[in-house]
């Protein structure tokens, strides 16, 4: 895989509009500096008043943030510990589920910090939002790709405040002008006295300080850790296996559960009948729920078998009456209504009728389930008194919410383990597996491991809704789009996932680019219909908004590109001159991949501008189609996501999410018959091989702007690209995916 570093042209400073956290509140930073006779210095940035204790951490990556504080090691209110030998450890207020934060963000205090990399341990954040809370996002969790965009400024605050702290103290003891020092690989140093001082030695002096204020932050071309490859941290616990995900969690006398949901939404149990689960060796309990049966056994094979074992009957009620037409037709007539308007400009009747063409189209995606790598699962213990629960999640203080509500329990009598995560994609924002495992521990006297078999996972996964959008656009006699409307029509998951949100009848995720386009188009109007599924439960999805958004833009403007005859590639870079940071990335992107030139004989080319996440991209995509099979035979990308901490970080989060939006768009789908997911696993839920894998081209474009994010924008904008290619290789027009079927049935 190649990557550049190219040097941004008429960049810009980020705006409101341009700048990524639209519709984001952003909260005070406050800086807390503490000190305690056991000889520890703590200081960080948190959204509480100074002084409230905040849990401590394990100094490893698999500790879950609730073990006691470290003898000699004072914790507050904190992100950044050092103790007496000079180690520094950082509560991550970010989960890792492979997106490579237990790297970025402790580079980012140890930048300024002056430490070495690999003097750091991280540790989990215990749920607590008054410490931990992202305000981009307006709570303790992971998404959105605002990881970086949070941490930049207060994880670097942090690092520079205890270095000037320590630098002071060390100034003082030698009796010296803090001026006439300077910090480097963990000591403090004279140089005119050729003296140093390591960290440790310095920490009780150093908390006993005032803490200083509009501490000045490095400039960025006197970085030495930020924008190198820095190896990543946990990468040793996970390639030895010592890394701990929620599945690993081993227990004195623990129990295993495999469960079996209702297979109709919205159904309920109406009987059981046990007998032979029960004569399984190893079955130890059946455990019934309103829509759900679990077994019990003292391993995980006994408790699938017991499973399997069971004779069940359910009441479907109407749920089983509803197939994926009924769902279509939904939409489509939802789709006649007028909507929430998101973005309203210039006078778009008069626009359509000055139009010299118009054209419209429709545009469907499918529901698509999250298929982690590891199926969700959730361990338990649950007493009258208290109640642990051990899990991998994106949203620790609302694991928290769901303990409380299914025990009765009081938050400081739950106590939220969390770990590692193999894969979140969106499905670990919820909770609805957490609060199954509660109900089943409830009636187990044991801690209880609960784990959804892979059949269980994408029959009753939270899904990324069905889309339906109309679009048109009226062309002036040159081709260019003078009227634009786009109306776009779904479920709401901001309506329930965070309801203050949703105002006025409007999702801001729903229509997320699609209401803040970088191209220039004088006449807009684009609307929100929200349509619910019937019974079926939607969630976000890696790339949320920007994913579907992008998908139905960039096919249509090269749909409107095809109608001006003018190469899609130009017909963008007409419309982007007010936004030169993303026409700077189609430049990148076209020249890397050779735009000019003529693809092979039944192969196509094509292209994709986005910007979303604070980030710019530009996806280059080569396919080949034959007989109605696509391969993908190469992906160049150009990314401008602003200062980069970690390179290698960005190329795989770039190269992962191109991949996972591959294997979406050539063949994700859920659908739906008599009230069920069609889909079971990976023999219907395909997944892309490693020998489908094209080569993945990341070139990441040199600029200072302000981090962008990383994690779900390749994902956001790569199926729009490969459908225009398809176009190119075979002049059909994809306006429904996944792309396998509609080939198969065009």
């Amino acid at each position: 895989m190649s990557q550049g570093l190219i040097d941004a042209q008429n960049g810009r400073a980020p705006d409101a509009r341009h700048s990524g956290l639209t519709r984001r509140t952003f909260l005070k930073f406050g800086v807390s500096v503490g000190a305690a006779a056991g000889g520890g210095l703590l200081l960080g940035f948190s959204f509480s008043a100074a002084g409230q204790p905040a849990p401590g951490a394990k100094s490893v990556v698999s500790g879950d943030g609730n073990e006691a504080p470290q003898e000699g090691v004072f914790q507050p209110n904190a992100f950044v510990q050092i103790d007496r030998a000079g180690k520094v450890t950082l509560v991550i207020p970010k989960v890792e589920m492979g997106q490579g934060v237990y790297t970025s963000i402790p580079m980012l205090i140890a930048e300024e910090l002056e430490v070495p990399l690999d003097s750091v341990t991280v540790a989990h954040a215990p749920p607590n939002e008054a410490l931990f809370a992202d305000p981009l996002l307006g709570g303790q969790l992971t998404g959105g790709s605002t990881s970086i965009r949070y941490a930049w400024e207060p994880m670097r605050r942090a690092g520079a405040t205890a270095r000037v702290l320590l630098v002071t103290a060390a100034a003082q003891q030698w009796q010296v002008d803090p001026a006439a020092c300077h910090a480097e690989s963990g000591q403090v140093k004279h140089a005119a006295s050729s003296r140093s001082i390591a960290y440790g030695d310095l920490v009780e002096a150093a908390a006993k300080l005032p803490a200083p204020q509009n501490v000045p932050l490095k400039d960025p071309k006197d970085f030495k850790l930020v924008g190198t490859q820095a190896k990543r941290i946990d990468s040793p616990e996970k390639v030895d296996g010592t890394a701990v995900f929620g599945l690993d969690v081993r227990l004195p006398g623990m129990k295993y559960a495999a469960i079996v949901n209702c297979p109709v939404f919205g159904g309920t149990l109406a009987s059981v009948d046990d007998t032979v689960a029960k004569k399984v060796p190893g079955v130890t309990q059946v455990v019934k729920l309103d829509n759900a049966v679990a077994v019990i056994g003292d391993h995980t094979w006994a408790a699938k078998r017991g499973a399997s074992a069971l004779v069940l009957t359910w009441n479907e009620g109407k749920g089983a009456d509803l197939q994926m037409q009924h769902l279509i037709d939904d939409l489509a007539n939802a789709a006649k209504r007028d909507g929430a308007v998101a973005r309203k400009e210039g006078d778009i009747d008069r626009a359509f009728k000055d139009a010299k063409t118009r054209v419209d189209s429709v545009y469907q995606q499918p529901f698509l389930a999250h298929a982690t790598m590891e199926p969700v699962n959730c361990t338990v213990h649950v007493r009258a008194d208290a109640c642990d629960v051990w899990v991998g999640t994106q949203v620790p203080t609302r694991a928290v919410d769901a303990a409380k509500r299914v025990t009765g329990l009081p938050a400081e009598k739950i106590t939220i383990h969390n770990h590692l995560l193999g894969g979140g994609f969106g499905r670990r924002l919820e909770t609805d597996f957490i609060a199954n495992a509660l109900l089943i521990g409830k009636q187990v006297d044991a801690p209880v491991k609960v784990t959804y078999s892979r059949e269980e996972d994408i029959q009753h996964d939270m899904y990324r809704p069905y889309y339906y959008d109309a679009i048109s656009a009226g062309l002036d006699a040159n081709g260019k789009p003078v009227a634009w409307k786009h109306r776009i029509v779904g479920s709401s998951v901001m309506a329930r996932f965070a309801p203050p949100a949703f105002k006025n009848g409007l999702d801001p995720d729903a229509v997320e680019v699609a209401a803040d386009l970088p191209y220039d188009l004088p006449n807009q109007l684009v609307d929100y219909v929200r349509q619910e599924p019937r019974d079926i439960p939607t969630a976000f999805w890696r790339g949320v908004g920007p994913t579907r958004g992008t998908f139905v833009v960039e096919s249509f403007i090269d749909e409107l590109a095809v109608q001006a005859k003018i190469d899609p590639a130009t017909y963008r870079r007409n419309l982007l001159g007010k936004t030169p940071r993303a026409l700077n990335v189609l430049d990148v992107a076209t020249k890397a991949a050779n735009w000019g030139s003529a693809p092979p004989q039944g192969q196509g080319r094509g292209i994709s501008v986005m910007h979303a996440f604070g980030s710019f991209f530009s996806i280059v995509a080569d396919v080949s189609v034959d007989n109605g099979e696509v391969a993908v035979n190469r992906i160049v990308c150009a990314v401008d996501c602003g200062m980069v901490v970690n390179p290698n970080t960005v190329e795989a989060q770039i190269q992962g999410g191109i991949i996972f939006a591959i294997t979406a768009a050539l063949y994700g789908e859920v659908t739906i018959k008599d009230g069920r997911v069609e889909q079971s696993n990976f023999t219907d839920y395909r997944m892309l091989r490693l020998s489908q894998t094209p080569p993945i081209d990341v070139h990441i474009v040199k600029s200072t702007e302000a981090p962008g994010g990383i994690g779900e924008p390749g994902t956001a904008a790569l199926a729009p690209a490969l459908t225009n290619a398809i176009y190119a290789a075979t002049g059909k027009r994809l306006k429904q995916l996944p792309v396998g079927r509609q080939l198969h049935t065009a």
